[in-house]
């Protein structure tokens, strides 16, 4: 990230001496090193944060797509059975027949044995 060589970091220490003292100068580092820790566990935090929200939206497109796949395959098995009792199948037309039939139609008309039958006479 930062290209601070050891002669940098050293030049940098000098200049920190000469500029607070040394009275100065230990307390001026620790309170730089609890800023500095303070900054790293926020991005440290952030970054875990931000980690657990795409692992999270992962999962919720992973869910997503199951689903759909699940629906997919609900539907294929649903719809042998949707078309047996659709009103338009044989099947349905089978089993409603006995109520939608009129009986008149289908049954030979009575017999009457009290009037001969002409066919046998002649």
């Amino acid at each position: 990230m930062f290209d601070i060589g050891f002669a940098e970091l050293l030049m940098i220490a000098v200049v920190a001496l000469l500029v607070l003292g040394p009275e100065k100068l230990p307390t001026a580092i620790r309170t730089l090193g609890l800023w500095l820790g303070r900054a790293k566990r926020t991005v440290s935090s952030i970054q875990s944060e931000i980690s657990e929200e795409l692992r999270i939206e992962e999962m919720r497109r992973t869910a997503a797509i199951k689903k759909e796949a699940l629906d997919k395959e609900l539907s294929e098995m649903k719809q042998p059975f949707g078309q047996a009792f659709d009103d338009a199948s044989p099947l349905s037309q089978s089993a409603k027949a006995p109520e939608s039939v009129d009986q008149s139609d289908t049954a030979p008309p009575p017999v009457d044995k009290a009037t001969p039958d002409r066919t046998q006479n002649t």
